[in-house]
């Protein structure tokens, strides 16, 4: 399932849930509808820019490369051979949202999601 964030300020954000899902428990907010007032901004840019900068500190974990190494995906001749894997970091995922965060912060707007 997708959310759309729309704000005046900035272009709207379309986000699979399960990844919206992340930054929004962060800023303590319901993933199907909400809003982000303007006042609580500098609040939210921090505590999200807090958590990529702790994304950052930790590398992949056991479990998820244990994860990624027993579910190896059937090649074109049917063998079972193992892709590249390409992480896509928590800090690319939230920073289309810190951006939008920041024009909000800067132009006074909300951001709402899930109307």
């Amino acid at each position: 399932m997708l959310i759309t964030f729309k704000c005046k300020a900035s272009p709207d954000i379309v986000m699979y849930k399960e990844h919206a899902q992340r930054i929004l428990e962060l800023l303590d907010k319901d993933v199907e509808r909400g809003i982000i007032m303007h006042t609580d901004t500098t609040t939210a840019i921090a505590t999200i820019e807090a958590a990529i900068a702790d994304s950052r500190a930790h590398s992949v974990t056991e479990f998820v490369q244990h994860d990624i190494t027993a579910h190896p995906q059937p090649s074109e001749n049917g063998d079972h051979v193992h892709e590249r894997v390409e992480n896509v970091s928590f800090a690319s995922r939230a920073f289309p949202f810190l951006q939008m965060l920041r024009a909000a912060n800067a132009q006074g707007s909300e951001i709402v999601w899930g109307v």
